[in-house]
């Protein structure tokens, strides 16, 4: 890593930052600022997982090293944009077991998108003190939780604590498209919210799109093929003017 950055993005896993705000880092390092991309949740999953997870390795067609595999996917799609790539060992919420007695804290996917399994509030703790080891950056950008998936909101959660105001947040996309998926922010409790629109060329989306194909294990979940990729990248951000990073009053 270098000593100093423009910019920190913090990505719950290995993908989220890329497929948010792949233009952005895109034009950042293009103009010469120093980019990195930390993802949170890319440990090693142990050594058996629930079937959840076998599942989901399935469908991602990575039945061994997954983990490493994924690394692999970040590495190259960080280096198109540019941007430095740090790996954490936290393992991914799918992988997480409680300590009290060894069993799977999430199941399903209501599981994952759902509320923060009570064995998992230490993390929160855990991952303070790493966001405090960081090197300085101008920018620190998080999750903004669009989509509520429990590592969103982990991370955002340490991530508030210790940035605190200085924090910007992305939109997670693809789940930002989903008609009414911002309405969370105006829930009584929340703070105000300022939007900023960073405009980003066709370029820059087109660098975004290489990005997110490297990660081929993932490109399932979200996408039928690489035109409906390039039709909810380009539709969003035309819907929008750019990408859109938002800020607490």
């Amino acid at each position: 890593m270098k000593t100093t950055y423009d910019s920190i993005y913090l990505a719950p896993h290995l993908d989220d930052a890329v497929l948010s705000c792949g233009g952005q880092i895109f034009e950042e390092t293009r103009r010469g600022q120093a980019v990195l991309v930390v993802t949170v949740m890319a440990g090693d999953p142990p050594p058996n997982v629930s079937g959840y997870a076998q599942s989901l390795h399935s469908r991602w067609e990575l039945p061994e090293e997954t983990a490493t595999a994924r690394r692999r996917e970040d590495l190259a799609a960080c280096a198109l944009l540019g941007a430095d790539a740090l790996h954490w060992p936290v393992p991914d919420c799918i992988y997480r077991t409680a300590p009290a007695n060894g069993t799977p804290m999430y199941l399903s996917d209501e599981d994952i998108f759902g509320e923060i399994h009570p064995a998992d509030a230490p993390l929160v703790k855990e991952l303070t003190g790493r966001l405090a080891a960081l090197p300085p950056a101008n920018r620190i950008v998080a999750p903004l939780t669009v989509g509520h998936h429990v590592d969103h909101q982990l991370v955002r959660q340490a991530a508030e604590r210790h940035f605190g105001h200085r924090l910007e947040f992305f939109e997670d996309f693809p789940y930002v498209q989903t008609e009414r998926s911002l309405d969370f922010l105006q829930n009584s409790g929340q703070p105000n919210w300022q939007a900023e629109v960073s405009p980003v060329s066709d370029a820059a989306l087109c660098a975004r799109i290489e990005a997110v194909l490297a990660y081929k294990s993932q490109l399932s979940t979200f996408f039928t093929d690489r035109a409906d990729l390039e039709r909810q990248v380009f539709g969003y951000a035309r819907r929008i003017g750019g990408e859109r990073i938002w800020r607490q009053l």
